[in-house]
């Protein structure tokens, strides 16, 4: 795209989904994710009902009245949002690709996060990881951000999860939540998806089109897939060979549900064809 049309994209982008954080996700998300602990923020009167044990014991003797300490949730967050930019995410037959609804999907995460104080970082990745935009604050980071997501040509084609989350585990200082946003088709992760979901708040959100999981029944087509260049021409009006399509793909969202679980970490599967407003609200809602 042009500078003019990223921009405009960008501000299409920034209109949409800021308009659904202030209304619909922003009281959710601070719910879903819990600040690190409680800070002390005051002293106040005690009020019938109050809890004793908040009572400071110090003031109330000087006073000779008592009051209460008064303590406010340590709000600030790192969430980073690890985006998978592989050839796959291009595709797309519904209303929008897989890496566009990726791109909105982010932008609702960041906005949501900003609103409510927390720095946002974000990582790009195909085979390995392509770029690294550090955790900040700020309505003009955001937009960077989507700017980027917009804007930014993958070096290399391939998907590799495991060496991505293996490079945030080692850049990673600080417990961060973590969105990882792939559709997932990749080798191996399991090990680094356990190590990262110990140490941090560890969400997948798996984006699928209907094509990746059906075939028409149209006769002869021929299938490319978009990362490996590799070409094969199949039978679609061939019932075995649309349930052996279809089964390959289940197998490959079982292993990733499976991997998921067995780490701890939660998985959120939204298709391109859905309302992914709904699927995050549900989401956040089942956090509370």
């Amino acid at each position: 795209m042009e500078t003019a049309e990223i921009l405009k994209k960008v501000r299409q982008i920034e209109i949409k989904t800021k308009g659904l954080t202030n209304h619909i996700f922003a009281g959710e998300y601070h719910s879903a994710f819990k600040g690190r602990g409680m800070n002390f923020s005051e002293v106040r009167d005690y009020h019938f009902g109050d809890d004793v044990r908040a009572i400071d014991w110090n003031v109330t003797a000087r006073f000779n009245t008592p009051y209460i300490k008064v303590f406010e949730e340590e709000r600030e967050l790192t969430v980073m949002l690890l985006v998978d930019m592989s050839e796959s995410e291009s595709f797309g037959t519904a209303k929008q690709s897989k890496r566009e609804m990726l791109t909105e999907l982010c932008a609702v995460l960041a906005f949501s996060a900003i609103k409510n104080n927390d720095k946002v970082g974000v990582i790009f990745f195909s085979d390995g990881v392509e770029k690294y935009i550090p955790p900040k604050k700020g309505k003009s980071h955001i937009l960077f951000i989507i700017r980027e997501l917009l804007s930014y040509e993958p070096k290399k084609k391939g998907t590799n999860i495991a060496e991505t989350l293996r490079f945030f585990n080692n850049a990673a200082k600080k417990r961060s939540i973590v969105f990882l946003l792939s559709d997932f088709i990749s080798g191996n992760y399991q090990d680094a998806l356990n190590i990262a979901a110990k140490r941090h708040d560890m969400v997948g959100i798996h984006v699928y089109d209907p094509r990746d999981k059906e075939l028409p029944p149209v006769g002869l087509i021929q299938l490319r897939d978009g990362e490996t260049g590799h070409t094969q021409w199949i039978d679609a009006s061939d019932k075995k060979v649309r349930d052996y399509y279809t089964q390959q793909f289940m197998q490959h969202s079982q292993y990733c549900r499976n991997a998921f679980m067995k780490s701890g970490a939660e998985l959120v599967s939204i298709r391109t064809d859905e309302d992914y407003v709904k699927a995050l609200q549900s989401f956040f809602l089942k956090r509370v």
